[in-house]
């Protein structure tokens, strides 16, 4: 029998302490998309992004947190595959901010890729 080393232990407690976070983060915009809250109506018009795509970004932000939880779960690689699509997903955003020269809130989308990132990490290296 062998046990868990300090360093597996550490690695495992911020595994799921980023990735809940991460699944709760991307869950919440995933609702404000659909419920179409105001901040979000407004970020994505000064970004050029259209209404009708908030349904579709809306579902892909709630698969990523779905994904995220069943490999939490144990389902490794659909929680490797999430964290990964978020990845993607959120660097689409932070470039649409570039493109669009809107900057001042840039952290948001930074934010979520940076969660994203972390989850996709400790996935891998858990």
């Amino acid at each position: 029998m062998t046990f868990p080393t300090p360093r597996t232990c550490i690695v495992f407690t911020a595994y799921v302490i980023i990735t809940v976070v991460t699944i709760l983060a991307n869950a919440g915009i995933a609702v404000a998309d659909l419920a179409r809250a105001e901040f979000v109506l407004a970020n994505s018009a000064e970004v050029g992004v259209p209404q009708s795509w908030h349904i579709w970004l809306a579902s892909l932000k709630a698969a990523g947190a779905a994904g995220l939880l069943l490999g939490l779960l144990g389902v490794r690689p659909v929680g490797v595959a999430a964290a990964a699509g978020l990845v993607v997903f959120f660097v689409g955003a932070v470039l649409t901010h570039v493109r669009a020269r809107v900057l001042y809130n840039i952290a948001f989308p930074g934010g979520y890729l940076a969660l994203a990132v972390a989850s996709l990490a400790l996935t891998v290296a858990y």
